[in-house]
């Protein structure tokens, strides 16, 4: 038996015990008055009643995503430093906006009943055009997201030889098999499903990784020889641009766009609906804290993902997809069938393809809370009862999953990278509206509409003109330079500025005109509020850890 038919039944038993534990997560606490699934607080939230062990993996399942375990160490692979290891400082630089901001939006959103980051902002302005403008937001930025999470599964499928074929349903037919199982326990079990399974995921990837930094440079030759492998690529022009392909590490020229990127996305991150679903899910503010405290940890664990991408380079590792043509997205499965007996390659591919249910899971709830809430309910249904709220979300979860699905076997996949990249454009002109709202309430509704439109039209055509040097595609980056200078920047800080100064601007201007503003439902006491304050909304019983019941 062949390492790679090793590796397929190692991922098969993995995947169907996941799969197990996913649907035993609908049936965990069913009997306790909270622990039913009859509302959007049980199903979407998990009762609101996670603690420290179960939210460090269930934040480090949703931020840490199959393709942070592809895209990073693949950009490492194709061009270097700049467009890869940007990922370890952002995330430093994360989880101190963690502590401070999100522990005030768990607790108004416990006083209130919030589930989305825009019913936070529709009870803080007062205005539906508001909370709607952040809800499609946080939908279509979460979609091609996503749609990643399967390109995950399918590049594991790939260097597996599963799939493949002229026969476009033979060729699909495993990753609609995931699919379907992942729709299947997320309808189920909700939030719960997704938790149990970061446990389970979160192992896998730490054992993968950590026998990976340890064994291959040693097998390989050392890291000199890593690091010189790596130099003699970077250098190397490309016949595309007439440049070097990248660098090993970023250069004076591209000091702007590094920082800004690493800033950039620490600042999108948390304003994704998945990762504000996670952190709404926990039981109490210190629960948020303690997390943000020690979630560094993954940092590390990802510093060393990334230099994996080198690694490959020194290795030889030929990524090539099943239509013959090299893939960047195939270095990291392909460099560990390469190197370890198939079981151990299978114990590494499963936790890269479950490290993409989970994240999937979570975004597909999310998005389906923020359609149901800020959209059917707010602009449709007023009236709807927390059941039809439950049987609603449940059903676009699936629509969601569904779309994502088509998108990868229908679309280039190139596309979903490249809108992925968009995606943390867009999300990051919710920022003012959710954050300025967590501490002030000078701003204007009307300004921060003006900004936050200004911001993601800016930011699209920004983005739809930096053009592919290779494929000539728009949308073919990240980077472009800041208006009216040629300092070459993350688009989305530049839509960003430019959405902050709008909404200066106009604030004053609507204030001295007296514009109506609308009204606030949300109290200074509220930001401070605990799960022991008496003025909470009623909260279930704190679940116990599902650590007790894996």
């Amino acid at each position: 038996m062949s390492a790679v038919d090793v590796a397929r039944i190692v991922l098969l038993v993995i995947f169907v015990g996941v799969a197990v534990l996913g649907f035993y997560a609908a049936k965990w606490r069913q009997d306790h008055p909270a622990g039913g699934m009859r509302t959007l607080d049980q199903w979407g939230l998990g009762s609101r009643g996670f603690g420290s062990w179960i939210t460090w993996f269930l934040l480090g399942g949703d931020l840490y995503t199959a393709y942070t375990f592809i895209a990073v160490p693949a950009a490492m692979w194709s061009t270097g430093a700049v467009s890869g290891f940007f990922a370890v400082p952002y995330t430093v630089v994360l989880y101190p906006i963690v502590f401070v901001l999100m522990a005030r939006l768990w607790s108004v959103s416990h006083r209130h009943g919030y589930v989305t980051p825009a019913d936070f902002v529709g009870g803080r302005y007062g205005s539906k055009l508001l909370s709607t403008a952040v809800a499609v937001t946080g939908i279509v930025a979460t979609m091609p997201y996503i749609a990643l999470q399967l390109v995950g599964i399918k590049s594991v499928l790939s260097v597996l030889h599963v799939g493949g074929g002229s026969n476009a349903f033979t060729r699909d037919l495993p990753l609609i098999i995931a699919f379907a199982v992942l729709a299947a326990y997320t309808y189920t079990a909700g939030l719960r499903a997704p938790a149990v399974i970061a446990v389970v995921k979160d192992l896998l990837i730490y054992i993968s990784i950590v026998v990976a930094i340890v064994y291959l440079p040693a097998h390989i030759g050392g890291f000199g020889k890593i690091f010189g492998a790596a130099a003699t690529k970077m250098t190397t022009v490309s016949p595309a641009t007439g440049k070097p392909i990248g660098s090993v590490i970023p250069g004076a020229a591209t000091f702007n766009a590094y920082w800004t990127l690493a800033l950039g996305s620490a600042m999108a991150l948390f304003m994704y609906p998945h990762s504000i679903t996670g952190v709404l899910a926990t039981k109490s503010r210190n629960t948020i804290r303690r997390n943000a405290v020690v979630l560094p940890v993954y940092s590390l664990m990802l510093g060393f993902l990334a230099l994996l991408g080198y690694v490959a380079i020194a290795a030889g590792t030929k990524p090539i997809g099943l239509d013959g043509k090299v893939n960047p997205q195939l270095v990291v499965p392909q460099l560990f069938l390469d190197h370890f007996p198939g079981w151990f390659a299978g114990v590494a591919l499963a936790a890269i393809a479950v490290g993409a249910l989970v994240p999937a899971a979570i975004m597909s709830i999310a998005a389906s809370n923020l359609f149901t809430r800020n959209i059917y309910r707010d602009l449709f249904r007023p009236a709807a009862s927390p059941g039809e709220e439950l049987r609603v979300s449940k059903l676009v979860s699936l629509i969601v999953k569904l779309g994502a699905l088509l998108f990868v076997i229908t679309m280039d996949q190139s596309a979903a990278i490249n809108l992925q990249l968009l995606g943390g454009v867009w999300i990051l002109q919710t920022f003012p509206a959710i954050v300025a709202g967590l501490y002030t309430r000078v701003f204007h509704r009307w300004a921060l509409f003006l900004g936050w439109a200004t911001g993601i039209v800016y930011g699209t055509v920004a983005a739809y003109n930096v053009v592919n040097p290779v494929t000539h595609a728009h949308f073919g980056g990240s980077i472009a330079p800041f208006p009216f200078t040629h300092a070459p920047v993350y688009i989305a800080i530049s839509a960003f500025v430019l959405n902050a100064l709008v909404s200066v601007v106009f604030t004053v201007v609507f204030r001295a005109l007296k514009v109506p503003d609308g009204r606030d439902a949300t109290t200074a006491s509220d930001y401070g509020a605990d799960e022991n304050d008496p003025r909470v909304q009623a909260s279930p019983e704190p679940e116990a850890d599902l650590l007790e019941h894996v």
